[in-house]
């Protein structure tokens, strides 16, 4: 530094001094304190404590951390960053600093106010401070007033009626084509009475059909549809084909009157009959359940028009209700039904802990006829009875109840239902088994406390290391240690000098405003000087300003030219000289 005022801006003359020194000696002017005494001064980037004896600092006694205010701000901002990364943007250095300097203590012991905040006391909520970010309310609507509900209601009406009006429309078209239908096919079935057997050919290729029999069946669908356009209960005509006596000759005829060949020809025509005789009724099932869905989406079709508000909040509800229904089975299957909290590490079951009654007998007849079979010639199939076995045995029934497959329908049906009628509607994720609808991310809008910082026991760890430096990993000593250092390495061994000292401790330095700073110094030093010794420490009248008062003090002295190095002398006897230079604090 002397090099660069004397060689490039030419300086006259310099003079060099530590900043601790200066305040103490300007607090001494003050009567603040005397002339033996310890200067602890706690700077931006450094802390310093410099013994005084006789009004000279003792350079050999002195003791120096890497620890001061600029770290105290980097803690906080790294801690306040931590807990609300949503808000990094607004966490500046020029922020924290005044929330430094504004809300931050020495604790008088640290682990004892740790505690006071882990417990979450009445006192900690005191102690806790809030910073409100800047944050915009989101535009609130205003309840619609009495008239508005009564236009919006007016206009819900004459839509609804609109929509009647429509379904009715449609709904006469509909009834009137299908009669026409109806009545022109009538009339080809009689026409084609009065037609030649060997001319029936030629006249069902005018029309489009094939045989007789299209027409019957086109006649019966067309019936259907016109009394489900009426409204009226429909007729479900059971035509299931009976096995005629030709197709299946031999199941009339007794046993003993068969050969060997005939019978086995005779389980045969059995088995046919019966899965002839499912089929037919697997048919005729689901005929009825479209005939019931159509129904039912007829009905609620009907209570849209009515009431649209009403019909779609109490489709929500059921949606909700079997929604909870079906996952509720789901965790049971997956959990066998066990609630106790015991189950399997594997989150699997046994197969035998979810078989219902019929399942289980199942088992069992499966289990008898495998234990019976090698004891003697297989006659299984030989009687009636052992097909109606056979049909027990062939159900699987291994996922669920049935009403578990009829919930499942119900609530794709109303699913499907409600995406058509509302646009708000937003299909269910497909969870895991073991994930519930709780687990799920849920999105609220946000609020002015989320908009908040709140210091709590950030109050008073970041400045906690000044006296605890390990905390951001600088393994140095606290103020409170480095003062015991500077009293032991005096070079003059006397029980009185030291009690001198100890008696006028001065703090300076902007990092002494924090709160506490002198009780907890004062106790820190209490714990490493003997019993009853006295000690007092004092806060310099401004900390921050003092050194530079002080400094200008000695400036504006008479013999301060005399403690100054000419530009001169800086090329005569060169920088190591500089370096041998010792300023004489007398003011």
């Amino acid at each position: 530094m002397a090099e660069i005022l004397f060689e490039t801006y030419g300086v006259p003359s310099l003079a060099f001094g530590v900043d601790a020194a200066f305040s103490y000696k300007y607090n001494q002017q003050l009567g603040l304190c005397y002339n033996d005494g310890l200067a602890v001064c706690s700077g931006f980037t450094t802390s310093h404590v410099i013994p005084f004896i006789y009004g000279e600092p003792v350079i050999e006694a002195c003791c120096r951390t890497n620890i001061g205010g600029y770290h105290v701000t980097d803690y906080l901002k790294q801690l306040l960053s931590l807990k609300y990364p949503h808000h990094m943007t607004s966490i500046t250095w020029d922020k924290v600093e005044d929330l430094k300097m504004e809300h931050c203590y020495i604790a008088p012991d640290y682990a004892s106010e740790l505690q006071l905040f882990q417990k979450g006391s009445k006192e900690a909520e005191e102690k806790t401070r809030c910073w409100q970010l800047p944050w915009i309310p989101p535009p609130q609507e205003e309840a619609p007033s009495e008239e508005e509900v009564a236009r919006k209601a007016a206009i819900r009406e004459r839509q609804g009626q609109r929509l009647r009006e429509m379904a009715a429309a449609k709904r006469t078209s509909r009834i009137t084509e299908l009669e026409n239908e109806l009545q022109g096919l009538e009339f080809l079935l009689q026409q084609l009475e009065h037609v030649a057997e060997h001319e029936i050919s030629s006249f069902l290729a005018v029309t489009g059909y094939i045989s007789r029999q299209e027409i019957e069946s086109a006649v019966v669908r067309v019936t259907q549809s016109l009394r489900k356009a009426k409204g009226e209960p429909l007729e479900i005509d059971e035509k299931v084909e009976s096995p005629s006596a030709e197709k299946f000759q031999l199941l009339g005829v007794p046993d003993n009157m068969l050969t060997p060949e005939q019978l086995k020809e005779k389980r045969k025509q059995t088995f046919l009959k019966t899965s002839s005789e499912g089929r037919q009724r697997a048919k005729q099932k689901r005929f009825e359940e479209e005939l019931e869905r159509e129904r039912q989406n007829q009905q609620d079709e009907e209570k849209r028009l009515e009431n649209p508000e009403r019909y779609l909040e109490q489709l929500r509800a059921k949606h909700r209700e079997l929604s909870e229904k079906v996952e509720q089975r789901k965790r049971l299957k997956t959990n066998g039904g066990r609630t106790n909290g015991n189950q399997n590490l594997s989150g699997g079951v046994g197969r035998g802990e979810r078989l219902n009654a019929a399942q289980k007998e199942r088992m069992r007849l499966l289990t008898t006829a495998a234990f019976d079979r090698g004891k003697g010639e297989d006659t299984f199939g030989a009687r009636d009875e052992d097909w109606q076995l056979y049909k027990l045995m062939s159900k699987d029934d291994d996922d669920d109840d049935d009403g578990l497959d009829e919930d499942e329908a119900e609530l794709s049906r109303i699913s499907t239902r409600l995406q058509d009628i509302d646009p708000t509607f937003v299909p269910k994720l497909d969870i895991g088994p073991f994930q519930t609808v709780s687990d799920l991310p849920r999105f609220r809008p946000l609020t002015a406390e989320d908009f908040q910082i709140v210091l709590g026991v950030e109050r008073f760890r970041c400045p906690e290391i000044l006296f605890q430096p390990n905390m951001v990993g600088v393994d140095q000593a606290g103020l409170d240690e480095m003062a015991g250092i500077s009293i032991r390495r005096l070079p003059m061994k006397d029980d009185s000098i030291e009690e001198r000292i100890t008696n006028s401790i001065l703090m300076t330095g902007g990092s002494c405003l924090f709160p506490g700073m002198d009780a907890r110094l004062e106790a820190g030093i209490r714990k490493i000087r003997p019993f009853q010794s006295p000690i007092r420490v004092i806060r310099a009248s401004d900390p921050i300003l003092d050194a530079w008062r002080g400094a200008a003090a000695c400036a504006a002295a008479i013999g301060f030219s005399k403690q100054t190095f000419s530009r001169q002398d800086y090329y005569e006897k060169g920088e190591d000289w500089l370096r041998r230079y010792r300023l004489r604090y007398s003011l």
